[in-house]
């Protein structure tokens, strides 16, 4: 186990989009476990690749921290078939623009189809504060922020918060360079 830099709000690898998993081995096993690990250290209640530097269609949740002893999940090339339900507006943040939280509208539920670690696939429904954490995931492996959900006022008013982190996200990326993990 280990833990993973997260990469920041600027980083090109989060607005790039992800690739499906094609191969199901011990190596995506062993990620699953690294991403959980830095999620929990980070206090996060989700985690997709990009955030680590994976360009890969995997994300997981603590499932805990919506249902009390409930194991972490993960989700392998998840792909949402449909948002419906109530719109709700909720404050979200993410471990990839710390310092930041803003409101922002999702619909209450959505139809999930993604794989397991070894490749079985799966299709269902999810609710509330579930389908809102996958959602928010999901939007990572297309290369959005919830950020992007904001209007351009808003926007303006964060401007500066927004590029302290691409200015951050530039020195980490020749850290990152030079460890050989960019």
């Amino acid at each position: 186990m280990a833990l993973l830099p997260i990469r920041k709000y600027g980083d090109p690898v989060l607005r790039a989009k992800a690739k499906p998993v094609e191969v199901f081995d011990e190596t995506l096993a062993i990620l699953a476990e690294d991403m959980i690990e830095t999620m929990r250290a980070a206090e996060g209640i989700g985690l997709a690749a990009p955030q680590v530097g994976k360009s890969i269609c995997l994300i997981v949740v603590e499932t805990g921290l919506i249902e009390e002893g409930e194991d972490p999940s993960i989700f392998v090339n998840p792909v949402i078939l449909d948002r419906y339900g109530e719109k709700i507006c909720m404050e979200e943040g993410c471990l990839s623009v710390p310092g930041i939280t803003e409101e922002v509208t999702r619909e209450e539920s959505i139809k999930l189809r993604y794989q397991d670690l070894s490749g079985q696939a799966f299709e269902g429904d999810c609710h509330g504060t579930l389908a809102r954490v996958i959602m928010h995931e999901v939007d990572h492996l297309l290369g959005n922020f919830f950020t992007d959900y904001l209007g351009s006022m808003k926007l303006r008013m964060l401007s500066k918060k927004l590029g302290a982190l691409q200015f951050e996200a530039q020195k980490d990326l020749i850290e990152f360079r030079k460890m050989g993990v960019a």
